[in-house]
């Protein structure tokens, strides 16, 4: 009886830590396993208010050809089937931003006519509005910051006075590389998925990320920190952009978002999602051919 008893304690046991082993495994898998897919679509300013660093050429966005370009581009991305779309909106601003998307799905939010550029052109109101109006189910959220300054300028005249003349010259050569290459493509008569699928490439991701993230720290002489201040702004802002669409995206438990920003900050962005295990970013070229 004893030897009975035993055996299936010994049964019970082997049992129990395979169930156990079993379960570890399970949560190990889903941990691993990515549960969020990002459609990242990192784009040049439609309206181009000649904020960034780089001055390119205008893009007739309002024209004939690129409006139906941009319908093509939308009923592709709904196929993708995103639920919510981030974009590069003050976070703290949501209200106003539900209250122009609300007039855009009724079809009143062109009607008026003092709208100015931002307003008539810029990819949220061109892109991500046409996207969310034709489901409505799909959130559009701001989730831009800017409690952080980019003190490009001063950074060149630190870099001037300490006659780095190599580093302002990889840094001017940069800027100029990015602008002869966009404005000849759009010079070239490129669409809206060319343009978009150039900034999207590798080439071009590493080559902000480089500009953004390196090259600053170079500059100044050993007492001057100017260049790791700038880094460290651009990195925090693209951090919170970053933190605050996790957070949205596990508040509503969705699997599908799609991630609208400028190219720069998605180049940023894809890194983060590449090394979270939770996240695949997918790329704009897979759902739409140019």
């Amino acid at each position: 009886m004893k030897w009975r008893l035993l055996l299936l304690f010994i049964y019970c046991s082997i049992v129990v830590l395979g169930c156990r082993n079993s379960e570890d495994e399970t949560m190990n898998s889903s941990q691993n396993f990515p549960t969020h897919q990002a459609l990242l679509l990192g784009t040049f300013h439609y309206n181009n208010p000649g904020q960034d660093v780089a001055k390119t050429k205008g893009f007739d966005i309002l024209g004939e050809p690129s409006q139906l370009e941009l319908d093509s581009i939308a009923a592709a991305i709904t196929r993708f089937q995103p639920t919510h779309i981030f974009v590069e909106w003050p976070h703290n601003e949501q209200f106003e931003l539900d209250s122009l998307l609300n007039l855009h799905r009724q079809g009143r939010y062109f009607a008026n006519v003092s709208l100015n550029d931002f307003y008539r052109k810029n990819e949220i109101f061109q892109l991500a509005f046409r996207v969310a109006s034709l489901k409505e189910n799909i959130r559009v959220s701001g989730v831009d910051y800017y409690g952080t300054e980019f003190p490009f300028d001063s950074m060149m005249r630190v870099i001037s006075k300490a006659q780095q003349d190599k580093l302002q010259d990889e840094f001017q050569e940069g800027i100029q590389r990015f602008t002869s290459d966009f404005d000849a493509m759009i010079e070239q008569g490129a669409n809206i998925a060319a343009l978009t699928n150039h900034l999207n490439s590798p080439e071009m991701r590493k080559r902000s990320n480089t500009f953004h993230n390196q090259l600053p720290l170079l500059a100044g002489d050993d007492d001057n920190f100017i260049g790791p201040l700038l880094t460290a702004a651009w990195y925090k802002r693209n951090l919170f952009m970053w933190s605050l669409i996790q957070k949205k995206t596990k508040k509503h438990q969705e699997e599908r978002v799609m991630i609208l920003l400028g190219a720069s900050h998605v180049a940023m962005i894809a890194d983060f999602i590449e090394d979270h295990p939770q996240w695949e970013g997918v790329e704009f070229s897979e759902i739409y051919a140019e």
